[in-house]
């Protein structure tokens, strides 16, 4: 398969380093369109941290022998990358953690635990990531306070109408996805954290679907809590990132206990350290540190303005094919800049699963379900979707043999 170089990519290069997908099934080579799960790895990914196994792997902050002087710089440069690639004022507001869940997580019960009360409103949208509905709703019932939801319109863009009134004095917080990971929807999120503030109300934005494709500035967004995952932008798995606003992380309480967040333990009390580490307790993900800062200074090569301007191009593609076939539905925005990097579809006659196991006959990986988005499924009236989600790596002959593997599926169930 020749692959087209376009949006000043030279996509063909960049394939170079992902020998996984020259990876061949019943003799088709692999087509890979399930990024929005988890991208591939790129070789120098994969060499960093090769490298750090066989030269550098220590504990970190535990020893002052060569080995962990050596581990602890490299672990605490990551931050230090991550912090200036969201333009975060420093280490001290990025705390990693296993994923974005963990983010979630992590503020709901050092955050919303202490703070929430009887009362108070967490505004959330109808297109949210069960990380995010179920961990505040979890947190509601045990504090007495109430989940709200921003409503989705029929283009699969929030309502603001609806979101103005929601985000009101008794806001504690504004939890929403900056791109969704069904509909592709580009959310206003300073738009909502503006909202939030006006009330006194704290924002928390989940960046898994749009830190691995678009420039993202924190500072800019002024979110309080900002989360993203490893993997999904060439990263390696286990590890994730949650920035925080340095006052209101030194605030906070932890939530997890352990070595290495602690300045002083007795047998009465303990107190404890430093930002970041006081959220990061026991032995961190250090090699995936080293990981995820080689995955950045890649991404950065390539430059994340082309990579945005690269998917955007490739799901406008998908959805005009996709829509021209007269027998697909698709969800969420049209092609464009309120759209990203992936299309969620159905086939009409055929159920999701169904389709996405005839895809992966043509070797096309996709996924079908709900993607975490039970809600959102249920108000779309339908119990799952196909979802072709892109990367840097992919083309528009790619989109092509995803539509043409509809014509199998239309046979077998006609």
């Amino acid at each position: 398969m020749s692959h087209q170089n376009f949006e000043g990519l030279d996509v063909e290069s960049i394939r170079d380093a992902f020998p996984i997908l020259e990876r061949e099934f019943d003799g088709q080579q692999v087509v890979y369109l399930d990024n929005a799960a988890t991208t591939q790895t790129p070789d120098p990914v994969v060499d960093a941290m090769s490298e750090y196994y066989r030269r550098h792997n220590a504990n970190v902050h535990r020893g002052i022998h060569h080995l962990s002087q050596e581990a602890s710089e490299r672990y605490e440069s990551a931050h230090d990358r991550v912090a200036d690639f969201i333009d975060a004022d420093g280490r001290e507001e990025i705390i990693f953690t296993k994923n974005t869940t963990e983010g979630e997580n992590l503020i709901a019960y050092a955050w919303g635990l202490n703070e929430l009360e009887a009362g108070d409103r967490v505004v959330l949208t109808e297109m949210e990531h069960h990380a995010s509905l179920v961990t505040w709703q979890q947190i509601a019932k045990q504090t007495g306070a109430e989940v709200e939801y921003i409503r989705v319109d029929d283009t699969g863009r929030l309502d603001m109408d609806h979101a103005r009134e929601l985000i009101d004095d008794d806001a504690a917080i504004v939890s929403a996805v900056h791109v969704s990971n069904t509909l592709g929807t580009v959310n206003p999120v300073s738009e909502l954290t503006d909202l939030a503030h006006e009330h006194d109300a704290l924002s928390f934005i989940d960046g898994a679907q749009a830190v691995p494709n678009r420039p993202v500035d924190v500072s800019e967004i002024d979110a309080d809590f900002y989360a993203f995952s490893g993997h999904k932008m060439a990263g390696p798995t286990g590890i994730g990132v949650l920035y925080g606003k340095q006052e209101l992380l030194e605030e906070m309480e932890p939530y997890l206990y352990g070595g290495g967040m602690i300045r002083k333990v007795t047998f009465e009390d303990s107190t404890w350290g430093d930002l970041p580490w006081k959220f990061e307790p026991g032995t961190p993900p250090i090699a995936e540190a080293v990981g995820l800062e080689a995955a950045i200074d890649w991404l950065e090569e390539i430059g994340m303005d082309r990579i945005q301007a690269h998917e955007e191009e490739l799901a406008a593609y998908a959805y005009d094919r996709l829509e021209a076939e007269g027998d697909v539905e698709i969800y969420g925005p049209e092609g464009g800049p309120d759209r990203g990097g992936l299309v969620s579809f159905n086939l009409e006659g055929v159920h999701a699963h169904d389709l996405t196991s005839i895809m992966n006959d043509h070797t096309v990986a996709v996924r079908a379900g709900d993607h975490c988005t039970q809600p959102l499924h249920d108000k779309l009236g339908v119990p799952a979707s196909t979802r072709a989600s892109f990367y840097v790596y992919n083309t528009r002959e790619e989109i092509d043999e995803l539509v043409a593997a509809l014509d199998d599926a239309r046979q077998l169930f006609a």
